[in-house]
């Protein structure tokens, strides 16, 4: 079973941080995050969970995002 997830994300420039901290534009992660187009993996990833019983699988950006940092 798949949820589909809610994929708007808070803009990391954006983004309040209570200590004054920023997250660089220039970050290879944060590139990398706007490369992929989530939105069509997730559909792809969601029929893979066909049946309505048992546990909800992870969120695809959780899961393939494991492997990426994983992988690098």
């Amino acid at each position: 079973m798949y949820k589909c997830t809610d994929n708007t994300q808070s803009n990391f420039l954006k983004f309040n941080q209570p200590i004054g901290l920023h997250m660089n534009p220039e970050n290879r992660w944060i590139k990398m995050k706007d490369a992929i187009p989530w939105e069509i993996f997730e559909k792809k990833y969601s029929r893979l969970f066909k049946g309505k019983n048992g546990r909800v699988a992870k969120p695809l950006r959780l899961a393939q995002g494991s492997l990426i940092i994983h992988t690098k």
